[in-house]
């Protein structure tokens, strides 16, 4: 973060006032005055000649002055030309040619003439010329031969314009020619080679020059190069070459220079214009050049190079910049220097211009012209545009050299006086009058101004006033005698008083009274002292990744009598605020940050009189530009280097350097890792492969992410070799019983290693004596037929291309397809271990029945039935694998108290063969799973409820439930009690000893084996555990003391009284309901129902609830039927009742299988006994 000092407003105006004080005294138009020219052409005045003439020319004066005009110091009269005009009251020139005539008939040197009854003022010497954009001459011209590695200058000589054209080369077809420090346009327009390469003949050079006013380019005859080379020319193999030159067998030699000549020169510059010092050199390799200045150095602040070093510009040069500059140019070979004699001269500039003479009669004064230049330059006066020695004599008046004494001044001295100054470069003409005036005191700006200013600023208060003789002018506040001058305040000669440091106490009304002996005058300026905008919360310097949200805060104290704008500045210019962006009055905030967004924010708080500023910076990091400019040098058989321009790291260092490859012959277009280089390094030696044709790019890699590849390198193609490996990965596999496949991995373009790449595969059966076969293939794969089931080949292949073969391969095993296994596993021997795990034993098959690699024993088993009967059970085919040639297992996962099936085969890569025998065998009864849906409920403070359902996988008979539990508060757990249940038993309900502990709660289910696994609950907590009963209580008595709480509790008691009665009348009906038409379940002969499906719901009211469930045979549970309960249309039987008789649950129609699958049993006694008793 950092606040920039705002721009001091009152510091500016002051200093504007200051540059008025110095200023020429203006004399109010309403007085007599002489002329004074205004405004006027420069002096060197080029015009087109399509357009119309204007020469300008405007003065003022009181009267208003006349114009007349000169033409080459001859009168020129407007009146005798129609084509000539002069605009009304003006003195400006108006040549118009819509009506024919030749605008070069009117090129001459004008001067202007500006008079009244006072005197008269004169205009600069215009010279005007007319603008000239001449043909290029037609010329045919030859080729240009040359010999490679010789230096070369294409002349341009364009025809002379005015003013001189811009000259730039292009080829015919307008593209433009590449310039570096070896090929180069110099100063003069011509086209200099310092040495001449073989492609500079891939285009031809043309000339061309654009004019000014015409807007047009003439395009001279293009020059054709024909170079002659020792070496044909060769893109990739030598351009780039770390001694191109000596390859291509270019002598090389020591630099010379082409311009200028010699090895000394000379050069003269005006004070105040730019020095342009030139070099141009030959030589192989080609020169760098250097810049010197003999017994100094160059000037820092105004000293650039351009044109590749090649040429020095020194800006607004001074007489310090004389003296002696040479250039160095140097290569390899050896140097040379040229010395540049630099001699400044200086056309005429002022020291002191005459300024306007205002005085009283009887006043002294003078006017003062004062120049330097080199040489000197010479002083002449004139009066009224006339030489002063040929003007009437004037005792009051007295020349000394450079100026002009006037005494006791009258009315008749009114005259304006011209000061011409020149030397051999040029001149200067000013124009001062002298106007003798009696003008009492006048104020010349509004009255009674207010004026805001800022809390401690300076400031300054104008009281702009005319008078003559000049009046003296002095401040009073609010009325006071004094005179304000001296301390905090300052008064300057035109009467403005500066206010140092303004403070609160300063506010007010100021008068200024201007007097001279013929009156007075005054007016007042009314001062308002404002605090001033400051921002107390500045953004801060802020990093953020792209797509996050930064907010820039910008918190502003001001003056509220003033109206605050605040705005953002990017970079120093506007901010547009987006739709990614949120301005409001105290931040910026910008949204999915992008790179763009990076850069310099400058909040700006401003009010009309004042504004502060602060200014962050917002680092935004992204991923790196993309490298550029690669180029490939030290170029070899096997080898390359590779060096690249890192692109901007966008904020975040580059890391690392992906160089990629693409060959245009295996894989064109698709590009390959080839090496990685550390982020601070640029370029990298890279190891080839033969016979590719390479071209690389770059990838810049930092913490954000990669850049965009590199534009691609130019290719390299390195020269083939037999190839130096094998295919890898050589496989021989049979797809089908009767062949054999064989397969490799194909090589790349880094490993083909020259044109045709092919393998040579040969096979021979394994432990034999027969001779291999053979065969040549271009793809990767080939398929070997006719062969026996399964049996092992040696394999060979071995890559080759047009220039030789690859090493000796390695031989690889491979087999012929396989067969079904013939054989099943016999002997087959199940041991039950436990209730859900078994062994097995078998033995192994014979070698030759397995006609393939033996992969596997599979054993396939089934469950058929459990041991619980009615219990449906999933008889879904499992296996378990034993890999390799094993004689025995262990098959586990396995359901207790179950009926299996099993059978076994041997297993290759084929598939699988024939099933042994089927052997059956059942798993003793196990432990039960957990109970299901185990729920703890507390109807009240004084009981818990316990309710379960059986568990989903019974692994046996149940003989029972097992609960522990235990009352804890805090870390303090007490007793332990212990209670055994029937199988039948889903329900418990426990008393609390108090009504601040909870419960610990554990159940599991039991068969013969012992208890299963147990689940555990928790009773919830009470409602306030801290203060039980106490603060409920004190509220209690409260409501219960306010009349409308005992209001409300009668009229609920009185509709409860009507409920009950109304209740009591329909019961005492009776009725019945048919709500088992639709039900498929029979009615047990237990059931006291009507035949028609109903039954009387009076006369069940008083039956009690049956407590307990029941286990249906699939082992899910299901509630008893209880003929008044809703239970039977409570969804999946989870409807039941609280002790307080409130009914859980929904009524609604129930559609599990349980209506079917359940209860068959009309008994009363438990249907899950029944089952166990039957088993």
């Amino acid at each position: 973060m950092a606040r920039p000092q705002p721009p001091p407003w009152g510091h500016t105006a002051f200093l504007l006032c200051l540059l008025g004080i110095g200023g020429a005294i203006e004399i109010p138009m309403d007085l007599p005055q002489p002329p004074t020219i205004t405004k006027q052409s420069v002096k060197d005045h080029i015009v087109d000649p399509r357009d119309n003439i204007l020469i300008e020319c405007e003065a003022k004066g009181n009267p208003a002055p006349s114009f007349h005009w000169t033409r080459n110091s001859r009168f020129f009269n407007v009146a005798k030309d129609p084509r000539v005009s002069m605009r009304r009251r003006s003195g400006t020139l108006v040549i118009d040619f819509r009506s024919g005539g030749r605008p070069e008939e009117y090129e001459g040197e004008y001067q202007c003439f500006a008079r009244n009854k006072f005197g008269t003022a004169l205009s600069n010497r215009i010279r005007l010329q007319v603008s000239k954009s001449p043909l290029w001459p037609k010329e045919n011209l030859d080729p240009v031969v040359v010999q490679e590695g010789a230096p070369l200058t294409l002349q341009c000589n364009p025809p002379p314009g005015l003013p001189s054209p811009v000259i730039f080369w292009m080829s015919s077809s307008m593209e433009p020619i590449t310039q570096d420090k070896r090929v180069s346009q110099g100063h003069n327009g011509d086209l200099y080679f310092s040495n001449v390469l073989v492609q500079d003949m891939q285009t031809d050079y043309s000339c061309n020059a654009r004019f000014h006013f015409t807007h047009t380019i003439q395009q001279k005859n293009p020059f054709t190069l024909k170079v002659l080379t020792n070496h044909p020319y060769n893109d990739s193999s030598l351009r780039n070459h770390p001694d191109m030159y000596s390859a291509r067998g270019v002598a090389e030699r020591t630099p010379s220079f082409m311009y200028p000549q010699g090895t000394s020169s000379s050069q003269m510059v005006l004070r105040g214009t730019d020095l342009l010092l030139e070099c141009i050199a030959s030589g192989v390799p080609t020169p760098d050049i250097a810049w010197y200045k003999k017994g100094g150095d160059l000037p820092s602040d105004k000293a650039k190079f351009e044109n590749f070093n090649k040429a020095l510009r020194i800006t607004s040069v001074s007489e310090e910049d004389s003296g002696e500059y040479f250039c160095l140019a140097s290569n390899k070979m050896g140097s040379i220097r040229h010395t540049i004699s630099v001699r400044v001269k200086a056309a005429p500039y002022w020291l002191e211009e005459p300024k306007n003479l205002i005085l009283a009669p009887g006043e002294d004064g003078r006017l003062v012209c004062r120049a330097n230049g080199n040489p000197k330059p010479t002083v002449q006066w004139m009066v009224n545009g006339e030489p002063l020695q040929s003007a009437p004599p004037n005792p009051n008046r007295e020349v000394a050299g450079d100026t002009i004494i006037f005494r006791d001044t009258q009315i008749s001295s009114r005259a304006v006086y011209q000061c011409n100054t020149s030397n051999e470069h040029g001149y200067l003409l000013a124009n001062a009058f002298v106007s003798v005036l009696d003008v009492p005191p006048r104020m010349l700006s509004p009255r009674n101004q207010l004026i805001r200013v800022i809390l401690y600023n300076r400031t300054r208060l104008d009281c702009p006033f005319f008078g003559s003789p000049i009046p003296t002018l002095r401040w009073f506040k609010n009325g006071q005698g004094s005179n304000l001058d001296g301390g905090n305040y300052h008064v300057y000669e035109n009467g403005s008083l500066e206010i140092k440091m303004i403070r609160k106490e300063d506010q007010g009304i100021y008068t200024c009274v201007a007097t001279n002996i013929l009156g007075k005058a005054e007016n007042q300026v009314r001062l308002e002292v404002k605090d001033p905008t400051r921002i107390f919360r500045m953004p801060e310097d802020q990093t953020a990744k792209r797509g996050t949200t930064v907010q820039l805060e910008c918190r502003v104290k001001h003056d509220p009598s003033l109206k605050l704008t605040v705005s953002w500045l990017k970079d120093d210019e506007p901010l547009y605020i987006g739709n990614r962006m949120k301005k409001e009055d105290d931040s910026l905030t910008i949204f999915g940050v992008a790179e763009r967004d990076h850069g310099s924010y400058t909040c700006i708080a401003s009010t009309e009189l004042d504004q502060d500023l602060a200014k962050a910076y917002l680092t935004v990091l992204g991923r790196p530009d993309r490298p550029r400019d690669l180029e490939l040098t030290d170029l070899a058989e096997r080898s390359v280097r590779l060096t690249w321009i890192p692109g901007d790291d966008n904020n975040s260092p580059i890391t690392e350097y992906v160089v990629q490859f693409e060959e245009d012959q295996f894989q064109p277009g698709i590009w390959h890792d080839h090496s990685k280089f550390p982020g601070g390094v640029n370029s990298g030696v890279l190891q080839l492969s033969p016979y590719v044709n390479y071209q690389f790019r770059v990838i810049a890699v930092n913490e954000v992410g990669s850049s965009h590849p590199s534009l691609p390198s130019e290719r390299y193609r390195t020269s083939g070799a037999p190839p130096e490996s094998n295919p890898g990965d050589v496989k021989g596999e049979g797809t089908r019983k009767n062949n054999m496949e064989i397969t490799w991995t194909p090589m790349n373009a880094t490993s083909a290693f020259g044109p045709n790449l092919r393998y040579i595969v040969r096979w021979r059966r394994r432990e034999t004596r027969e001779t291999w076969n053979n065969v040549t293939v271009w793809g990767s794969r080939y398929v070997v037929g006719q062969t026996p089931v399964y049996v092992p080949y040696e394999i060979r292949v071995q890559a080759e291309n047009d220039f030789g073969k690859g090493p000796e391969p390695d031989t690889v095993i491979g087999y012929s397809g396989e067969d079904y296994p013939r054989a099943a596993p016999t002997d087959v021997k199940v041991r039950v271990l436990n209730s859900t795990a078994i062994s097995l034993q078998w033995n192994r098959v014979y070698s030759d029945t397995v006609q393939g690699q033996l992969r596997e024993y599979r054993a396939y088993y089934w469950r058929e039935s459990s041991l619980l009967k009615n219990l449906w059970v999933s008889q879904k085919r499992q296996h378990a694998s034993f890999s390799g040639d094993r004689l025995r297992g262990v098959v586990s996962r396995l359901f207790p108290y179950s009926n299996y099936k099993l059978e076994m085969v041997v297993v290759n890569g084929r598939g699988d063969g024939p099933r042994s025998e089927t052997k059956e065998f059942t798993t003793p009864e196990g432990v039960p799973s957990a109970p299901r849906r185990f729920r703890v409920r507390q109807p009240n403070l004084q009981t818990i409820t316990l309710e379960w359902d059986h568990p989903e996988h019974p692994n046996g008979i149940l003989t029972g439930y097992s609960l522990r539990y235990a009352a804890f508060n805090g870390t303090k757990v007490g007793k332990q009690m212990v209670e055994n249940f029937s199988p039948n038993d889903t329900k418990f309900t426990v008393q609390r000893a108090d009504p601040v502990s909870r419960y610990r709660f554990t159940l599991s289910a039991r068969t013969q084996v012992g208890a299963g696994e147990a689940v555990t609950e928790e009773s919830p907590a009470p409602p306030n555990e801290a203060t039980p009963t106490a603060a409920y209580t004190n509220n209690q008595a409260d409501i219960a003391t306010q009349g409308w709480f005992i209001g409300l509790m009668c009229a609920i008691a009185l509709l409860v009284l009507i409920l009950l009665i109304v209740c009591f009348i329909k019961r005492s009906r009776g009725g019945k309901y048919p709500v088992r038409e639709k039900k498929d379940v029979p009615l047990g002969p237990e059931d006291p129902k009507e035949e028609d499906g109903s039954f009387d719901y009076s006369d069940e009211d008083n039956k009690p609830l049956q407590g307990g469930s029941q286990t249906s045979l699939d082992g899910t549970i299901k509630q008893q039927e209880s003929d008044d309960s809703l239970v039977d249309y409570g969804e999946g039987g989870e409807g039941q009742f609280n002790e307080d008789g409130s009914f859980i649950g929904q009524y609604t129609v129930k559609k599990d299988k349980e209506e079917t699958e359940g209860n068959e049993s009309s008994e009363a006694t438990s249907p899950v006994n029944a089952i166990y008793s039957l088993a």
